[in-house]
């Protein structure tokens, strides 16, 4: 595992940034009426799933990591919640969609088994 300190190493960190950006890119065909709406919701929260792991991996204890890795993976849910209303409205193809899910849900299993290393590594 890569050094706390050295967060653009870690691969959850690098897919979070391709999220992001791929974020970025389809809300921009969203409907002009939600660029304050559920557009901005989404790219706020694919954008904290990076910060956080970002900012987590300045903290000096483990412990600190750790919280910023869970409100990480708190934001990738909530990202996750907000494509299947994106989805479900038709903002959102099948085919954008089912891609979008699968790379957030890639990054939840990523953050999800990090902060299960952290913990191992505490005891």
């Amino acid at each position: 595992m890569p050094t706390a300190r050295n967060f653009k190493e870690y691969p959850v960190w690098k897919d979070s940034i391709k999220l992001s950006s791929d974020i970025y890119s389809i809300t921009d065909g969203f409907p002009l009426d939600e660029r304050r709406g559920l557009c901005s919701q989404m790219q706020r929260a694919a954008v904290s799933i990076a910060s956080n792991i970002a900012e987590g991996s300045s903290r000096s204890s483990i412990s600190d990591f750790k919280r910023f890795l869970e409100i990480s993976l708190g934001s990738s849910f909530e990202l996750e919640s907000q494509l299947i209303i994106a989805k479900n409205i038709h903002y959102l193809n099948d085919t954008d969609a089912d891609k979008l899910l699968a790379s957030v849900q890639n990054i939840e299993k990523q953050l999800s088994g990090f902060i299960n290393t952290l913990k191992e590594n505490k005891k």
